[in-house]
This record gives C-alpha cells, structure tokens and sequence, in this order.
C-alpha cells in the first residue's frame, strides 16, 4: 500500500493513475461503502468493482496503464496561416 499511497502524493503522477491508487487505498478501510466512494471521485460503481477485481486478479500494477494494440497516436505540425503567423488565433 505504501506504493499506492506514493503514487497519491506524487504531484507528477497522472490524474487517472492518482484516482485508480485512491479507489485502491479507500477499498482496504472495510468501512467504505462504494456508492460514496463512487459519489466522491466522480466514478461509477461498476468502475469501482471492475478495478478491485481487476486488482484481486493482477496485484497493484493495474493502477497503471494497460499497453494498448495498434500504432501510436501522430499530431501533425500546426499549418501556416498566410500571415506566416502559427497558431495565432
């Protein structure tokens, strides 16, 4: 749990790995009731339930995120204007 609670206070870690550390963490007080926890992060609760199983199933990793199939997202450079000016609104 300490790595968990590392992952919460670390203000470089992204928001949506920092939530699935704070559902963890909430889960392990057996007094939490999921409809609160849900209401509080903003979160279904079948959310909530996928990731504890999730959880019992592969360990504190799936806080992470997963590795996705395909090719990675491009952006493209931004295109000149005819002023020559980029990215001027």
């Amino acid at each position: 749990m300490a790595y968990l609670k590392t992952l919460v206070e670390d203000g470089r870690t992204e928001q949506r790995v920092a939530r699935r550390a704070r559902v963890l963490l909430a889960m392990t007080d057996p007094d939490t009731v999921v409809s609160e926890l849900a209401d509080r992060l903003e979160l279904e609760r079948t959310t909530i339930w996928n990731l504890c199983r999730r959880y019992e199933a592969y360990g504190v990793d799936v806080v992470l995120d997963a590795p996705r199939s395909g090719h990675p997202r491009e952006l493209s450079p931004p295109t000149k204007s005819r002023g020559g000016a980029v990215g001027v609104l």
